[in-house]
Parts: C-alpha cells; sequence; structure tokens
C-alpha cells in the first residue's frame, strides 16, 4: 500500500503502552502510519482518545486523506438542525485528528494545517449561524424577511479576526468573531426587533459552537474585538460599527483588520463593511506613528501577562512572551500599517505572506524575512505540539521535564535539543523585532542647547506641531539628533533659523516626528531642504507626508519619463469612483513627483536642464490623465462631447518640453464638434458653449485650490484673441485665425505648441496643420520688423530686477527665446526647443554658427541660474539673502566655485547675447528703412 501520507517523520512516544493501545483500535495501516498512530497515542493522551474513538472512520482516512477532509466538510454543511451539535462536535474531532497526524508525519505544510482549521471553523459558524436565523424566521421573530434570506443569513455579517481572519488558525484554538448585520436590509421601523433578534441569533450560535457537552466542543468563540465591548451588543449594526472606527478607532483596532475576512453570513454585505473601513486601516500617508503604538501595546502585554524577564524555556509563553509569535506578528503588521495605505501589495492577511510582501518592496531585509519566516513556522509548530497534548488553549512550554518531553517526543527530537533550538529562535527573533520598535538610544552627544539661540528654542513649545503632549514627547527624543546635526552645518545659526521656520508652519508633526524618529537619516535631508531652498522647505511644512516618497523605495531611482508617469496616475484615477477624490489625489501624487524633481535637483543627482525636462513631463502626465476625468464627469451632466472631443495644446515653455518649479501652464484648448451642433445629455448644451463649459471645468480642476492645494496655475492667455476670444476654440476657427488674422507673434508662439492631451486623431491633426503651416515660407523683413516692435514692447513693459533676474531683460532667457522662435518660424522647422530654434536662425541666414552656439551657451547658464532660483526662493533671488546652503547650491547647479564668478559671468553673458541679438535686429531695422 503506498502511503498517503507521504511520511517524512514520526513521533516519538513517551509511553508505549498507551501507544500499543491505541493501535490496536485502528486496523489495515503500513508500518509506518503504525509508528505514526503509536508514537502520537503514546505522547498525548488527547490525541490517544480519538485515534480509539474515531477508529473505524480512521482506518478509511488514511488511505485518503484530503478527500476525508472534503467529506468531513460536506456533511456538517448537510446536518439537520436537531443533528448540528452533536454533528459538528464530531466533525470537528475528525478535522482535528486528521489535521494532527498529517501535521506530525510532515505531510502537510504549515498553510495546509492552518487552513484546514480555519475552512472548518468558517464553516462550523456559517452553519450554526444560518440555522439560527432560518429558526428566528420561521417563529416571525425577523420583521421582513423569508426563507429565502437564509442564504445571506438575513444580513448578519460574520467577521473573522485574528488567527482564523489570515487562516492561521491553530490546533485548539479561540475563534475571534465580530458579528455585524446589514441594517439596510430592514426597514427602519423594524431596526430595534431586527437588532434584537440578530443578538440572539449570535448568543444562540456562539453557544451551539462553544458549549461544552458530553461530545465535547466545537470553537470557543471570543466576540470581545468588537467596538467596545463591555458596552455593546455581541452583533450590532454595520453602521454603527462603522461610526465608531471613524471616530474612535485605535491604532490596535486597525492591526486587527489588517487580517479581517468575511468568513461567514452575509459575504457581500461583510466586504463591503471592510471596504468602507479601508482609510481607516490603511492610512492615506506613511504611518511611523504606529511604531510606538505597537511598543506600548507590547509593553501592555508583557506587564499584563507577566512575559517580561529573562528567556527561559520551561513556561516560556510561545506566543506573548519574548520571541514569541506576537513579536513576529507584531513586527509584520506595524509595517504593513506604516506603508499599506500607499502600496495596496502590502495589504495580505497572513504573517508569511505579509513578510514576504513587504520584503518584495523592500520595507524589511530579505534575510531578515526569511529568518522571521522561518522562526515563526517553527514556532507554530511548537505551539501546535504543546496544544496537541491535552487540548488545550494554552501557548505556554510545560513546566515540568515530563511535560517538555511529551512536546519533545511529539517533534521527533529530545527535550535538550528541543530546549537549546527553543532558546536560539526566541533569542535571534527578539533580537530582530526588539531594534525596530525599541531601537534604544543611538542618538549621538548633542551639540549643547546652549550654543543656539535660546530665544528660538523657547518659542518651539507654542507651535502647533508640538501642542500635543505626544507631539511634544516624540520630538523630546528627536531634539538631540536635529541639534547634533545643525551643529555640524556650515552655519549653524543661520540653519537653527531655517528649521525654526519649517517646525513654524507645521500644522501636526506626530507623524512627521515618528517618520524622524524611525529614520535617522532623512533629518540630513531636511537640514539640507530648509537651509537651501525655502520653496521646498515651506511645501514641506504645509505637506510633510510628501517625505513619504523619500523612503518609498524609488524616491533616488531613475527618473521614469512620461508615458510611465501617465500610465500610473491613470490606473490610480480609474480606482477612485468619486470626481473630488480623484482630483485631490492626483494634486498629492503630482506634489510627490514635484518634491522629488527638487529635491534630485537641489542634491546635485540632475541639472537644471534634467530637472525642467522632468517638471515638463510631469505637468504633460498630469494634464492627459486629468483631461479623461473631467470629460467623464461633465459627460454626467452634459451628454458625452459633440464630435471628436477636445485637444488641449500647450504652449510657452510646457510645449517647448523645460517648465522651471513654479512655472504657469500656458494652454488653449481646440475642439472638433464635425457636424454635431449640441449634445446629447441629461442637461444638453450647445456644442460651443459645451466646450466653453468644459474648458473652465478643466481650468478648475487643474487650477483651483483643494483639500490637498492646487496642481497648477492655468494661463489661456495665447488662445486666438487673446482674453477677448472664446477660452475654447473649434479646429475650423484655429486653423483660419492662424491662417488670416493672426499677429507674427501667434505664429511664434506657435513654434513651441504641443498637443498634451486630446483624441489622438485630432492632435494629429493639429499637429499636421501645425508642421505644414510653419513650412510655409514668411516675410523676412516683415517678421523681423514685428519682432524688433515686440521686443521694445517687452522691455519697456519688463525689465531686469537686478543682475539675477536671468528671464527678463536684453540679452536674457526671453530674448533668446525671442529669437528662437523667430528662427524656427523663417526657416519652417517643427522643431519646439530653444537649441533647435537658434538652428533656424542659422538657416534663416540671421546668425552664424558661432554665434548661435553663443546663444546656447548663454541660454543654458540663465535656465541654470533661473531653474535653481525658484526652486530656492520661488522668486528673483538676492544672493545675499539665500543663505550658505543657498549658495553653495547655485554655484553648484552652474558649475562655478564662487558666486562672485558666477555673477561676473552672468553680467558678461547678458551683454555678449544683448550684442548679437541687437545686431540682427539692428540689420532688420536698416533694411527696412
Amino acid at each position: 500500500m503506498t502511503d498517503p501520507f507521504s511520511i517524512h517523520r514520526v513521533p516519538r512516544a513517551f509511553d508505549k503502552s498507551l501507544g500499543d493501545e491505541a493501535l490496536k483500535a485502528v486496523s489495515d495501516m503500513t508500518a509506518e502510519q503504525g509508528e505514526l498512530i503509536a508514537g502520537t497515542a503514546g505522547s498525548s493522551p488527547y490525541l490517544k482518545g480519538l485515534i480509539e474513538g474515531e477508529a473505524a472512520w480512521l482506518s478509511q482516512a488514511l488511505h485518503q486523506p484530503d478527500q476525508a477532509l472534503t467529506d468531513v466538510m460536506s456533511q456538517a454543511r448537510r446536518l439537520p438542525p436537531d443533528q448540528l451539535r452533536p454533528g459538528l462536535r464530531q466533525a470537528k474531532r475528525r478535522v482535528a485528528l486528521l489535521t494532527a497526524l498529517a501535521d506530525l508525519a510532515g505531510a502537510w505544510p504549515l498553510e495546509k494545517v492552518t487552513a484546514a482549521l480555519t475552512d472548518f471553523g468558517a464553516l462550523a459558524a456559517d452553519v450554526a449561524a444560518k440555522a439560527e436565523i432560518a429558526a428566528l424566521i420561521r417563529r416571525g421573530k425577523l420583521p421582513g424577511v423569508t426563507e429565502e434570506d437564509v442564504e445571506t443569513a438575513a444580513g448578519m455579517i460574520i467577521l473573522a479576526m485574528g488567527k482564523m481572519g489570515a487562516h492561521e488558525l491553530n490546533y485548539s484554538s479561540d475563534i475571534d468573531l465580530i458579528v455585524l448585520f446589514d441594517e439596510t436590509r430592514f426597514d427602519p421601523d423594524d431596526f430595534y426587533d431586527a437588532r434584537q433578534g440578530m443578538v440572539r441569533a449570535t448568543r444562540n450560535f456562539c453557544a451551539t459552537l462553544s458549549d461544552k457537552t458530553a461530545d465535547g466542543y466545537v470553537f470557543r468563540t471570543d466576540l470581545r474585538l468588537r467596538p467596545d465591548p463591555a458596552v455593546t451588543p455581541v452583533c450590532m449594526a454595520a453602521e454603527a460599527a462603522e461610526r465608531y472606527y471613524e471616530s474612535l478607532g485605535r491604532t490596535w483596532e486597525r492591526a486587527a483588520y489588517i487580517k479581517a475576512r468575511a468568513c461567514a453570513g452575509d459575504l457581500e454585505a461583510g466586504q463591503r463593511f471592510l471596504d468602507t473601513l479601508r482609510p481607516f486601516v490603511w492610512r492615506r500617508h506613511l504611518d511611523f506613528a504606529a511604531i510606538q503604538d505597537a511598543h506600548d501595546m507590547r509593553l501592555r502585554i508583557r506587564e499584563n501577562k507577566g512575559t517580561g524577564g529573562a528567556l527561559t524555556i520551561p513556561g516560556h509563553d510561545m506566543k506573548l512572551g519574548q520571541g514569541g509569535i506576537r513579536e513576529i506578528e507584531f513586527f509584520t503588521q506595524t509595517r504593513q500599517l506604516i506603508a499599506g495605505g500607499r502600496d495596496p501589495d502590502l495589504r495580505v492577511r497572513g504573517t508569511v505572506p505579509g513578510l514576504a510582501a513587504l520584503a518584495e518592496k523592500n520595507w524589511v531585509p530579505q534575510d531578515v524575512a526569511a529568518k522571521l519566516t522561518d522562526h515563526y513556522r517553527a514556532h507554530r509548530e511548537v505551539e501546535h505540539r504543546i496544544q496537541m497534548v491535552h487540548d488545550a488553549q494554552t501557548h505556554k512550554v510545560p513546566q515540568s521535564p515530563d511535560g517538555i518531553e511529551r512536546v519533545a517526543c511529539l517533534m521527533g527530537v529530545d527535550s535538550t535539543e528541543l530546549t537549546s533550538e527553543l532558546t536560539q529562535r526566541l533569542t535571534e527573533v527578539h533580537e530582530l523585532t526588539e531594534g525596530f520598535f525599541a531601537p534604544g538610544s543611538s542618538t549621538p552627544i548633542p551639540a549643547k542647547e546652549a550654543d543656539f539661540d535660546k530665544s528660538v528654542l523657547a518659542r518651539w513649545p507654542t507651535y502647533p506641531a508640538l501642542r500635543s503632549q505626544r507631539g511634544a514627547r516624540i520630538f523630546e527624543r528627536l531634539k538631540p539628533e536635529l541639534l547634533s546635526r545643525l551643529s555640524k552645518t556650515a552655519k549653524p545659526d543661520e540653519a537653527l533659523l531655517a528649521l525654526d521656520g519649517f517646525l513654524s508652519g507645521l500644522p501636526a508633526g506626530v507623524q512627521l516626528f515618528s517618520l524622524f524618529e524611525a529614520n535617522p537619516h532623512l533629518i540630513d535631508l531636511l537640514v539640507d531642504i530648509v537651509g537651501t531652498s525655502h520653496a521646498l522647505a515651506g511645501h514641506l511644512s504645509r505637506n510633510a507626508s510628501v517625505f513619504d516618497a523619500v523612503i518609498g523605495g524609488s524616491f533616488f531611482t531613475d527618473w521614469p519619463g512620461q508615458v510611465a508617469l501617465q500610465a500610473e496616475l491613470e490606473r490610480a484615477l480609474d480606482q477612485e469612483s468619486d470626481y473630488e477624490t480623484q482630483l485631490d489625489f492626483a494634486r498629492r501624487w503630482c506634489k510627490e513627483w514635484h518634491f522629488r524633481i527638487g529635491v534630485h535637483h537641489l542634491r546635485g543627482l540632475i541639472d537644471g536642464t534634467q530637472a525642467g525636462q522632468q517638471y515638463a513631463e510631469l505637468a504633460s502626465a498630469i494634464i492627459a490623465a486629468i483631461v479623461p476625468c473631467v470629460t467623464g464627469q461633465f459627460a454626467k451632466k452634459h451628454g458625452p462631447a459633440p464630435g471628436r472631443g477636445a485637444a488641449v495644446l500647450s504652449m510657452g515653455s510646457l510645449g517647448a518640453g523645460r517648465i522651471n518649479s513654479q512655472s504657469d501652464l500656458d494652454m488653449i484648448v481646440i475642439y472638433d464638434p464635425m457636424d454635431q451642433d449640441m449634445s446629447d445629455g441629461p442637461r444638453p448644451l450647445a456644442t460651443r458653449t459645451y466646450y466653453a463649459r468644459f474648458t473652465q471645468a478643466l481650468i478648475t480642476a487643474l487650477s483651483a485650490p483643494m483639500s490637498q492645494g492646487r496642481l497648477y496655475e492655468v494661463d489661456m492667455r495665447l488662445r486666438p484673441s487673446g482674453n477677448q476670444g472664446p477660452v475654447a476654440t473649434s479646429l475650423n476657427s484655429f486653423t483660419n485665425y492662424q491662417q488670416n488674422e493672426a499677429w507674427v507673434w501667434e505664429h511664434l508662439a506657435l513654434t513651441r505648441a504641443r498637443v498634451v492631451a486630446g483624441d489622438e486623431g485630432l492632435a494629429n491633426d493639429i499637429e499636421t496643420f501645425r508642421a505644414g503651416f510653419l513650412s510655409k515660407p514668411e516675410d523676412h523683413q516683415k517678421v523681423l520688423h514685428e519682432v524688433a516692435e515686440m521686443r521694445s514692447r517687452l522691455a519697456a513693459a519688463k525689465s531686469p530686477i537686478g543682475i539675477w533676474d536671468a528671464k527678463n531683460g536684453a540679452g536674457r532667457m526671453m530674448d533668446i527665446e525671442l529669437m528662437a522662435e523667430t528662427g524656427a518660424l523663417l526657416s519652417g522647422i517643427a522643431q519646439r526647443d530653444v537649441s533647435a530654434g537658434l538652428d533656424g536662425a542659422v538657416v534663416a541666414e540671421l546668425l552664424d554658427v558661432a554665434q548661435a552656439q553663443t546663444l546656447k551657451d548663454c541660454y543654458d547658464l540663465f535656465w541654470s541660474v533661473q531653474c535653481a532660483a525658484r526652486l530656492l526662493s520661488g522668486k528673483v533671488i538676492d544672493a545675499d539673502k539665500i543663505g550658505e546652503g543657498g549658495t553653495a547650491f547655485l554655484c553648484r547647479a552652474t558649475g562655478f566655485e564662487q558666486v562672485e564668478q558666477l555673477q561676473a559671468a552672468l553680467q558678461e553673458k547678458y551683454i555678449a547675447a544683448a550684442d548679437i541679438i541687437g545686431r540682427v535686429i539692428g540689420r532688420a531695422k536698416d533694411a527696412a528703412q
């Protein structure tokens, strides 16, 4: 006979006479099966009794254990009401016996063992609950429901919590349940009668499972994980539970819901309830404050259960004691709580899958996850063996040598080997996890507070972020590290004032301070930012959660590019059904990427040119992803867009693919109604009105301040006829205007235009028109005359604000951009960037190659200054006021060692560029005369 168990190991018998007696009760066994039965019965009096009581069934079950388990489950599902109590108890004995033998033989891995026990627990709860609901319905005690509602338990929701929820039920476990009911299934006038019936059904089905009779019991049930169990009924309305968690839910309850699963009753209603709790369990931002909460819980457990102190194996609690199962679970769940709000892949129920997911996403080192997984499996095996001896709900290693020896026999080792291995494993688990929760005092000796301005330090407790007791307590632990690192900066007093400005702007501090405490390396980045970039520091004060991205695993990887960014944002927006939620998410997402570009630039990972390109790609991705959201929302009221819809034509710097951190977005909306003059929807609109209002909705979506701020300022003044024209332009009107009415400056602007969103066919038509229009010959003298006039008007309207204004003035950025647009228009090239336009000016014989290269070099330096200046202050900088850090960044960003050298180079290049452009314009004037 083939051994169906694929026996890999057999337990040793503690008492051979017990084993011999049990062996006689079971016939038709292989030799290995005989050893398994004898060793099991000889070490576990409880399992010996099961073997003898179920001998006939076991003789058959040993041949096909998987089928036997399936049959037990099926029979339990079909039990008639009057046989439910004895039938479920017999089924539990058989499941327990078969599972124990498969476990001891090594035939089933831990996951299959716990899954078998868990699945039977769910089945038993479901059968027992529905039997009680059916009885209530028959007696007319549940208003408004019929026998057809028994299938869904009339809206009763049974949530499996803890190990039951995670499919990790142990051998002699209680089952932790939360029982609710879907109040929407009942008429509001019947609510109290319905609740009373549901409470009665809950008490009765729990008694069916947990009452100890002559046949034993099924599962001890624990309902104390429900909201406020001291004052709430054993079954409460789902809506009431939801309100509790929204207003009063605590961190331990969030952790409990990581493993929550609808296991019985109305499964769909259960899942809907869990979905509503997702924002409660999975916080939107990284939640390092959960570490302190979990640590406090661990300390309370140690105090209440007396599991602290030195490690000794006799009497050690494998669940709650030092290095035990709970420490691995807390370690895993806390890290899931920290990052699971941002990464859905971390929202898994089981401990082992949770560790694997955390390691995959680099939240836990691979070797740590592997060690803890190995120890967790080993701990659970020991826990099962302890419980198998007497079917006792205990997790403690026996105190007596004989008790330890029994457990060792079930594991096939001797007590010395078991004790040694347990000591090693428990010690390593404690070392791996304790450092996470209580890393100890690794803080260096801080700079003395006396070394800093006392008046600045004295006002910190008055700031909003430090007014809460918890925030102040965490900050006090963090303060020595902060002051120590500030003392090492080039100008500590200056850095202190910058940090002071950052702290004063924080609306709250617990989460951010917890993040810094758990990730001290971020303090260097904070000091770098607040000491260098007022713009980034101010943004951080208002949006400290963007630091989440720094430790999100990919913050310092290569730039993904516009296509990948757009796809990522579109996927995220598709998961949100509410329009305002979509817009808020887009703002939060954009700020994180915007912050990332700024930090990369600040730290020299990218230069100004790369930063400008990345800012532009980010903006383009945002527009492209937002347009479908606006389109869908607008269509709900007014119907689908008539014709081919609208396209967004980016202009200016965005069209050229290079913007800075403070840039507005220049846009034109072009639509093609084809032959449709009205929309078809609940509130139809004339085509022109439809697209005008759509455009306003798009501008609002991009620029309106919401809870997460605004995305961008939008400038529509480059549209046909400027502010006097309609906000949206039809394709025919746009092409006709460009061909017959547009000014030269509008043709110049067209050289930088680029479609960033909308119907692909329409986008292609716009680009085809643009390229074709630009390829047509222009009157050089007319264009140059108009350019000269434009240059004069710009000079009169926008004088440069000092040497550091690299944008406005003769020979500066706008002047060079004007020359590049002129070159592109007169040479008929379709490329949009400044360098290509200057090459076009060579083709049009406005510049020679050397002059074009000089202007390119000048523009690159000016852009570097402009991009760095916007990051430093958001406006034109004053080199005397940007501080040591700002000055160092400005020099690093432009390749100069000293700011005086940079200033001299700027002055020299302004003059050189102005001279070249002035000569071109001068020749045009001379020719015109």
